[in-house]
């Protein structure tokens, strides 16, 4: 079977590395020619190993490549505990794939060329993977590896195999080798081994023991002293082998090339007496150097049972004296001590030289073979640098360690989950108030309730069905900038202000130059009058256990000024988190100053509250899970669906470029006494700019989102950029254009301004008209649509709010106090006048007494 190596493909999907070469071999198609009766393997022999041992295969597989084999003697691998696949081996320099199956009957099928298997199953299960593996006629020949396989489970597979014409070799053996051809498992040891005994290339003299530790003692003697080793078996040292010595002994007698025949038998059994008998009845006739070992036995008193489960001695007659004197009788070469054993072979096999019965060979050069990297760092010959390196933990030693502190000092000293992030996340012990404010993070930031964005993914990915993780992940996807992620940038900014000697004044007037919000200042819900409770909590313990607390003094500062333009610009729990961890950072007297900056640039900060909402997005899961709750779907009814128009598309590259401002959200960041109504003289009825009316008109978007919308061109404008909650485009679903329909509301007009002059604030108080459409539903002029998409920056293209005869009549004939509510801000933002707004609410809220509503509409009147 040829083989052909494949150079590294560096192009493409699924391209190798450079350094990757792999040898592929073309697989058998039918079986291969029958071995004589004699034999039981030869240079084309392949094998299955049963059970996964990569390290005996990769043996296997040197040993072939230095023998100069045409393909590799492992045709696959079987390994019933996990799916199909391939295990990538070495053959020599390049790499080949071996294939691991599953199923015996899958890999029988699939290679009909293999007919030896090397069995590494456990001695409980390596009686009925041998027992299948001998109902495929193919198999010639199994090895069976596994010690402490029972004698009556033993003695039925040798039964088994007589009768179907299996050799077993084994159990309890390390297998056999035919120098040149196979190697069976891990026969011979290591390569350098191999190489020194000369086991590459076959020599003449064929060997049979009990023992596979000292087969490869009797490969070392035999390559000293005669041209080498033809083919040594071991049988393995139970009392029940699948096959004997005279079984081999035959073997070694019937082949023509193997000249010398060596037996290294041992105390207890019978098998030498077999051998005996073959020899005074002239069976085998080749030469043959033998010894028993165990002859020390005599020495004790008692009977002594040596390492394999067979050498005991149960009688005189299997005593290593008398088996080493009764093969002498029968004409062995017996020599009188082990020592003298080599000296003996080396006289026999130059006689038989003399005798030109054995020729010797010209030595061949001796192959090299890479050796393992593995082997080579513990051998010390090499060095790499790592490719990781870990500072924090180590769980090569007898225990687990963190930060070199023994986990179980971790739990006799109670250090508690503060402590441990100490040791994982600084490398050092911090003080016990540091660790408490670190579980105190973790608590405080551990959920905040199912609306934010979070734990919103995390719900609907479990009520998609997914799993743990998935969910999990999901919900933290979201933490960045505008979620959760806002402590490290706030630890940045106050940090960078505050080094710098900037008074809070300054700072936040710098914030607002650079258009810059500042992060870790205001709150969606909570206010100075109404202040979070976390952030108390913080700045209680902070306060009364911080050997100092500067940069939080500052950050206090800062929201002093901030709240006297707003109050709901509040230092928030990101920002007071992260300026206290700051204070911990530089005051508690574990970390450098260069230490402190370090961690804070590496997002430690963010990495708390990961950590934390971690806690909660799981709770959430669970929660889920625990309800039952089914696949979430949106309702259509909160879901503004604006199509593009196929018919009138507009200039390329305008689609998704204009920014929109819908349902009265806040435009600019004013206080309440500056009201959305302009007196300048420039102004038209209902053209206005709209500030802080999501109070007054909070059902407003659901029903007229068109309402008083705001357009900003494309490009962004010279205002201040803190504009908010921006839109696509405008737009009216379905069922708002069927309630202005109802009212009569046909008519509509879009104007475009330019401001003209602003206040201190930043507030626009004039604008000036550039174009008017009254009525958008006629065909406009290419003046005004030009006009309307004028792309420069600083325009915008206002709808202003309609006007309606009646406010009460837009209830409804179904009395829908929201509808009321709509229509009654439409009129009164249309008159332009503060006091018609509270008239044409509270007309709207008299016209919905009998309603739920009554009390939140004149909660709205009352704020103007």
């Amino acid at each position: 079977m040829p083989s052909s190596t494949a150079p590294a493909n560096t192009n493409g999907a699924g391209a190798l590395s450079a350094n990757d070469n792999i040898t592929r071999f073309a697989p058998a198609s039918r079986p291969l020619s029958p071995l004589p009766a004699h034999a039981l393997f030869n240079d084309k022999t392949r094998c299955f190993v049963y059970g996964l041992q990569p390290r005996a295969v990769q043996g296997m597989l040197d040993f072939d490549f230095i023998c100069k084999r045409a393909t590799p003697s492992v045709a696959g691998i079987i390994y019933t505990f996990g799916g199909q696949f391939v295990s990538k081996m070495y053959w020599g320099t390049s790499e080949t794939l071996l294939p691991v199956y599953q199923t015996t009957q899958k890999a029988m099928a699939k290679h009909p060329d293999v007919d030896v298997v090397v069995n590494f199953a456990s001695s409980r299960s390596v009686y009925s993977s041998t027992m299948e593996l001998m109902e495929y006629p193919q198999i010639r020949t199994i090895a069976i590896i596994a010690e402490g396989v029972p004698e009556r489970r033993a003695r039925e597979i040798a039964h088994v195999a007589a009768k179907k014409g299996v050799t077993i070799i084994g159990p309890a053996t390390v297998g056999g080798i035919k120098p040149g051809c196979f190697k069976i498992g891990n026969t011979g040891g290591m390569m350098d081994n191999i190489v020194a005994s000369k086991l590459y290339r076959k020599g003449s003299v064929g060997y049979v023991s009990k023992s596979g530790g000292m087969s490869n003692e009797l490969n070392n003697i035999i390559a000293q002293n005669t041209d080498g080793v033809y083919e040594g078996v071991a049988i393995g040292g139970d009392r029940y082998p699948g096959t004997t010595f005279v079984d081999h002994l035959l073997r070694f007698q019937a082949d023509p090339e193997c000249k010398i025949l060596v037996l290294l038998g041992e105390v207890g059994g019978v098998e030498e007496y077999k051998v005996i008998d073959a020899v005074k009845r002239g069976v085998i006739t080749k030469p043959i150097v033998a010894w028993a070992i165990g002859t020390c036995a005599s020495m004790f008193k008692t009977e002594v049972q040596f390492g394999h489960a067979g050498a005991f001695a149960n009688s005189q007659l299997e005593t290593a004296a008398m088996k080493n004197k009764s093969m002498r009788d029968a004409g062995f070469f017996v020599p009188n001590t082990f020592e003298e054993m080599p000296s003996l072979l080396k006289q026999v096999y130059g006689k038989l030289v003399k005798e030109g019965v054995i020729k010797p060979r010209q030595e061949p050069v001796v192959p090299k073979i890479p050796i393992d990297y593995s082997w080579a760092q513990e051998l010390g010959l090499i060095r790499k640098p790592a490719a990781f390196i870990s500072t924090i933990s180590d769980d090569r030693g007898q225990e687990l360690l963190y930060a070199g502190m023994p986990i179980s000092d971790v739990f006799k000293e109670d250090i508690g989950i503060g402590g441990v992030m100490s040791l994982l996340w600084f490398r050092r012990r911090l003080p016990e108030y540091a660790s408490k404010f670190l579980e105190m993070v973790l608590m405080l930031t551990a959920d905040h309730g199912p609306a934010v964005s979070g734990a919103m993914n995390t719900i609907i990915t479990t009520r998609a069905g997914k799993d743990l993780i998935s969910a999990l992940v999901s919900g933290l996807l979201t933490i960045g900038s505008r979620f959760g992620g806002a402590l490290d940038g706030a630890a940045e900014e106050f940090t960078k202000a505050s080094d710098k000697g900037l008074s809070p004044r300054e700072f936040v007037d710098i914030m607002r130059k650079q258009n810059k919000l500042i992060p870790g200042i205001g709150h969606r819900v909570k206010s100075r009058n109404n202040p979070d409770l976390r952030v108390e909590l913080v700045k209680e313990y902070v306060k009364a256990k911080f050997p100092s607390h500067k940069l939080l003094d500052y950050a206090l500062a800062v929201e002093t000024v901030t709240t006297s333009k707003k109050d709901n610009l509040i230092l928030n729990v990101d920002g007071c988190i992260a300026v206290c961890f700051v204070d911990l950072l530089r005051n508690c007297g574990a970390f450098s100053a260069e230490e402190a900056e370090d961690y804070l640039g590496m997002g430690v900060l963010n990495g708390l509250f990961v950590l934390g909402r971690s806690i909660g997005l799981i709770a959430h899961y669970l929660d889920q899970k625990r309800l039952r709750t089914g696949l979430y779907r949106h309702p259509w009814d909160d879901i503004t669906y604006l199509l593009p128009s196929l018919q009138h598309p507009g200039p390329p590259g305008a689609e998704g470029r204009v920014e929109v401002q819908m349902g009265l959200k806040r435009c600019y960041e004013t206080t309440y006494d500056s009201l959305p109504i302009c007196d300048t003289a420039s102004d038209k009825a209902g053209t206005l700019l709209l500030h802080r009316l999501e109070v007054l008109l909070t059902y407003l978007p659901s029903y007229l989102p068109g309402f008083g919308a705001i357009i900003r061109t494309t490009k962004r404008t010279e205002t201040e950029p803190n504009i908010t909650q921006h839109r696509s485009a405008i737009g009216l679903p379905q069922r708002t254009r069927a309630v202005l329909a109802a009212l009569g509301l046909r008519k509509r007009c879009q104007t475009v301004y330019q401001p003209v002059s602003r206040d201190s604030a930043g507030m626009i108080m004039k604008v000036k008209e550039l174009v008017r459409v009254e009525e958008v539903d006629r065909a406009l002029s290419k003046a005004e649509m030009r006009a309307l998409r004028k792309p420069d920056p600083g325009y915008y293209i206002e709808t202003p709010a309609p006007r309606l005869r009646d406010p009460a009549a837009a209830m409804g004939a179904d009395g829908d106090a929201r509808m009321g509510v709509a229509a009654a801000a439409a009129e009164g933002l249309g008159s332009r006048s503060g006091s018609k707004i509270v008239e044409a609410v509270a007309a709207a809220a008299a016209a919905a007494a009998r309603t739920k509503l009554e009390e939140e509409v004149v909660d709205y009147a009352a704020l103007l």
